[in-house]
């Protein structure tokens, strides 16, 4: 598809997609209502498997209910088997939006956080989708590559990654935010950079276009190592991180075989905080293990905002003191999702100054 060509098409999918979400590709603001009984029960499934430990990391694999295969692909599968392409919208380019061409008769699911590199410069996902089959879909991203505005590909490749879990935590806040003032599926954009930066700051690492995934690239043998120490368990559709005695947050995919093809992406992301910090001791098992029930009961009381999702389903989002969450739900079954601790500074539910609005990306 030549970019003249790919162009007009972005611009008949971001009308299509208006229409169909009522504005901003997130639909309109909800009101908040008690969480869907769906996700509650899913929630209340979930067991916590057998501690894995590092030093100050403890990881609990998450087993609970599934229903069997759900035949989506994910987005290494159709990256690798070229029934994928995500390219920019234009020649140009669009900080905050991609093109995805979907050629596979089956769903393809997107998590919130993978990240993409090539192009014009590297990007996120800001939410979960589950692209329709024989389906073209502009998606909403965020940059994670500062310095770069040139080609390097005509299109991304699958960098093998899930943003670093503290700076997802912020974009999931962000994206919240954003959906809840009827603004479509944007982050602060200036935000992400700066935990980029501080993710590199801590870490001791460089990027000449701070890119993200220059931190993962130096301490990849680090994160080979210590995932041979949180391989997946069997029947595993899930994962929760305690580090420092503290829970992190946690991912559930309610498919064995697709959430062990994301298993390693999702455990980097949460363990790459870990490698930029000084090594604390070693973990407390039974004190990481009350916290991490406590921290699942503690969700389920979240109160809940729908939204259009942009492919698939209804995309769900949970904000109290303390919590951000997301799930996507289709055919009333659990697609994906993910709730994090925030700290002090990071809690949702302060009022966005005019600064940091002018930052969510246009």
């Amino acid at each position: 598809m030549s970019y003249p060509v790919c162009y007009a098409r972005w611009r008949e999918l971001k009308l299509a997609q208006t229409r169909v979400a009522g504005g901003g590709g997130g639909g309109g603001l909800t009101a908040e209502t008690k969480m869907n009984a769906s996700i509650q029960e899913y929630l209340s499934s979930l067991r916590l498997g057998e501690p894995q430990t590092h030093r100050n990391i403890v990881v609990f694999p998450l087993i609970g209910s599934t229903y069997g295969d759900s035949r989506w692909l994910t987005l290494g599968e159709a990256l690798e088997q070229q029934l994928l392409s995500v390219t920019e919208v234009s020649q140009g380019g669009s900080v905050p939006e991609l093109i995805v061409i979907n050629r596979a008769d089956r769903p393809v699911l997107l998590l919130d956080g993978e990240e993409l590199i090539g192009a014009k410069q590297n990007r996120v996902l800001n939410t979960t989708i589950l692209l329709k089959e024989k389906s073209e879909t502009v998606v909403p991203v965020s940059c994670t590559e500062r310095g770069r505005w040139s080609y390097v590909s005509a299109a991304f490749a699958d960098a093998k990654v899930v943003m670093a879990s503290k700076v997802r935590a912020q974009k999931m806040k962000s994206v919240s935010e954003s959906l809840a003032a009827a603004a479509g599926y944007k982050s602060d954009q200036g935000e992400v950079w700066e935990e980029i930066a501080a993710l590199h700051a801590k870490a001791g690492t460089n990027s000449p276009t701070g890119a993200m995934h220059d931190v993962f690239k130096a301490r990849e043998r680090e994160l080979e190592d210590w995932l041979r120490t949180f391989a997946p368990v069997p029947e595993q559709t899930g994962l929760l991180l305690v580090i420092d005695g503290e829970v992190v947050g946690f991912d559930f995919i309610p498919d064995p075989r697709v959430y062990a093809l994301e298993h390693s992406k999702l455990v980097k992301s949460y363990i790459i905080e870990a490698l930029a910090q000084p090594d604390r001791g070693s973990a407390d098992l039974d004190a990481a293990r009350t916290r991490a029930t406590s921290f699942l009961s503690e969700v389920s009381g979240c109160a809940e905002r729908t939204f259009a999702s942009i492919g698939y389903g209804t995309d769900c989002r949970y904000q109290k003191p303390g919590l951000a969450g997301a799930a996507l739900m289709h055919d009333d079954k659990v697609v994906h999702t993910a709730f994090f601790r925030l700290v002090e500074a990071e809690q949702p539910g302060r009022p966005i100054s005019p600064p940091r609005r002018r930052r969510f990306v246009e």
